[in-house]
């Protein structure tokens, strides 16, 4: 089946980059002889409006946006089995992009979408909303309001720029988790929890360096209680490798389901923005819905490579 291709854009992502590329987009689209029809968006309900709305009319969802709208329209698509969305990076983080190897450029990563590949992907959810990557609490939830609140000129430096800032006035906090699996309960005392569907946030930061956008599992990550010396030193650093999962300090679990609660109050941030408030539950949902990926397939590490990549039809051409 045929069909248009409904582009849903934040022109305020990224400090206003996806508006200033709107014009090359669109004009990359109508040359791989697409047929588009461009929405802007007032803020996240109206982008969940929108996407219902295409999705009703049987169209491909293509946003032109940060992370944070992804998982807001992925939350509404996830409704509606045969509907496909395609990812142009238009934010500062953009890490489902880069997790999928799609292009950085935003023009140039509109090949992907009329390539039409596919494959589902992993939601996570809390409190009956989804997400598409990481969702943390702790002093993430510092850095995240602290980096939402910076200068747009800071580009994708903002979240190391919330992660120091953060720094400064953080005191460790008592957090319980609790898995399924048999995973059992742990109380520690420390900086973050991350219930991490997808690999980075925050830019590029790995910090779930093992984890899997189609294995129906969460990678739950743990900071213990360090020095902020070693927090800077060590773990900081160590992020943007993802080999700061060999600290001490950092543990790894695996989960369809996480309880989360600590001695104070927290806001959780997923995908840059918040979603909810400790005590929280998050879980997975598995294949919750499909993704526009590189004809290959999307880098190997990205997905379990169980799935065969499919070939839609997204657009009259």
């Amino acid at each position: 089946m045929s069909k248009v291709i409904r582009l849903i854009v934040n022109p305020a992502a990224g400090g206003g980059k996806a508006g200033r590329v709107l014009a090359d987009v669109l004009a990359a689209l109508d040359a791989q002889g697409l047929q588009v029809r461009s929405e802007l968006t007032r803020d996240l309900a109206h982008a969940r409006e929108l996407a219902r709305e295409a999705a009703s009319a049987g169209e491909t969802i293509v946003c032109l946006s940060g992370d944070g709208m992804l998982g807001a329209v992925a939350d509404v698509l996830r409704e509606f089995p045969a509907a496909v969305l395609g990812v142009l990076p238009g934010g500062r983080g953009n890490d489902l992009a880069r997790v999928l190897g799609i292009p950085s450029d935003p023009a140039a990563a509109c090949a992907v979408i009329a390539a039409g590949f596919s494959r589902k992907l992993d939601l996570g959810e809390v409190g009956g909303k989804a997400f598409v990557g990481i969702a943390s609490v702790g002093f993430d939830s510092d850095a995240n309001r602290i980096a939402n609140e910076a200068p747009a000129w800071l580009g994708g430096l903002v979240y190391a720029y919330g992660a120091l800032r953060a720094l400064i006035f953080w005191r460790p906090a008592r957090f319980q988790i609790e898995l399924d699996r048999q995973g059992g309960r742990h109380t520690f005392e420390g900086y973050t929890v991350g219930a991490c569907n997808s690999k980075t946030y925050g830019g590029g930061m790995r910090a779930a360096p093992d984890a899997l956008l189609d294995d129906g599992l969460l990678d739950v990550v743990v900071l213990e209680k360090v020095s902020k010396f070693s927090f800077l030193t060590k773990i900081l650093p160590k992020a943007f490798s993802g080999t700061h999962v060999r600290e001490p300090s950092v543990k790894v679990f695996r989960a369809r389901e996480v309880a989360i609660s600590a001695d104070r109050p927290f806001t959780m941030y997923a995908d840059g923005d918040p979603i909810g408030e400790l005590p929280l539950r998050v879980r997975v949902l598995a294949g919750a819905v499909r993704v526009l990926v590189p004809s290959n397939g999307a880098p190997a590490d990205a997905f379990l490579g169980g799935e065969k990549t499919e070939d839609v039809a997204v657009a009259e051409r």
